[in-house]
């Protein structure tokens, strides 16, 4: 697991640590010291840590006039012991929701699992971006499975092209209006 990055062909356009409206901000990054860990394996050090013990993060960029945020994540989401959708959405999304972001582009194609307990801050999240929405690209079949059975597929719009997104070959402003063009015609809009 050491040995995967998160996507880093934008950083001429955007890095976190360098954006003040960012929750990561300032934050420093070791490229020899590998520290975090998911369960028993280390992970690349330009990971985010937010303060979960197997879910970690990388905002790849974020567009404060266009209100998005694309967002790749590694590990096991695991609400049922750790609750890691009340530290993401607390510590993390709610930081974003202030400072204007209301479309997410969750990236999920190395989160390995997913174990859910209840939907209420999938619920809060959906209700707090109002006029936006939460896409999941590339998730594994399995995990989406999981979500469904959770009902979380009531908050996050999945399935379809967003299953199989060739999303690395693009610019973050034209796989950002590509996704919302895609979400518009399932919303009808």
């Amino acid at each position: 697991m050491h040995q995967l990055e998160p996507f880093y062909n934008w950083r001429e356009l955007y890095i976190a640590s360098e954006d003040g409206r960012s929750p990561f901000y300032d934050e420093v990054y070791s490229e020899f010291e590998f520290s975090n860990k998911i369960y028993n394996y280390y992970i690349h050090p330009q990971w985010d840590n937010i303060g979960s013990q197997t879910l970690f993060l990388k905002v790849l960029y974020a567009d404060y006039d266009y209100g998005y945020a694309i967002i790749e994540f590694i590990g096991e989401w695991n609400d049922c012991i750790d609750n890691d959708i009340m530290t993401l959405k607390r510590d993390f999304i709610d930081q974003l929701i202030d400072e204007g972001i209301t479309k997410f582009i969750l990236i999920g194609e190395n989160i390995l699992n997913f174990h859910a307990s209840d939907d209420c801050y999938y619920e809060e999240w959906f209700e707090d971006v109002e006029d936006g929405w939460i896409a999941c690209i590339n998730f594994r079949e399995h995990v989406l499975q999981e979500f469904k059975e959770a009902n979380i597929d009531n908050y996050f719009l999945m399935g379809g092209v967003l299953d199989e997104f060739k999303w690395r070959i693009l610019k973050p402003n034209i796989f950002f209006k590509m996704i919302d063009d895609n979400v518009q015609k399932r919303l009808g809009v």
